[in-house]
């Protein structure tokens, strides 16, 4: 049984994420929720899981996003990319975060997955497999 803490996160994200599509024209909703699935079991990643693109993604939800749990705050920081944060610090910060790291690399798994890969056109798919494979490679995974 979820926490009620993974629900409000759930709730969260599907109100942050209710208009955004994916590259494939997909409720953009349906990555987020894959990602929670794939960590499941573990509420804090969950809660990560929901809310790890809202801050990117939608910026205006942020202030919502600070109350949750400070151990998950940090660890959406952390997977938030930002116009101050090299590539570099980015990849750093979530290998030194287990929980960070654990969200990430749910979320590169569902992102690399090649049936969603084949849903978009050769350009766009060859361009993410060696995106994910970087990243991959950046938090020392192959």
């Amino acid at each position: 049984m979820e926490s009620a803490l993974v629900n409000e996160a759930r709730w969260l994200a599907e109100e942050a994420h209710a208009t955004q599509t994916d590259k494939a024209g997909r409720p953009y909703i349906e990555h987020v929720a894959r990602v929670a699935a794939a960590v499941a079991g573990d509420d804090a990643a969950e809660m990560v899981a929901w809310l790890h693109d809202v801050l990117e993604d939608q910026p205006a939800f942020g202030t919502r996003v600070m109350l949750f749990p400070q151990d998950v705050v940090e660890a959406v920081f952390d997977l938030t990319r930002g116009v101050n944060k090299s590539e570099a610090f980015y990849y750093w910060s979530i290998r030194q975060n287990p929980l960070s790291l654990k969200v990430k690399l749910a979320d590169i798994a569902d992102n690399s997955d090649e049936s969603r890969l084949t849903l978009l056109d050769a350009e766009t798919a060859t361009r993410l497999r060696a995106k994910y494979a970087k990243a991959r490679a950046a938090l020392g995974v192959k």
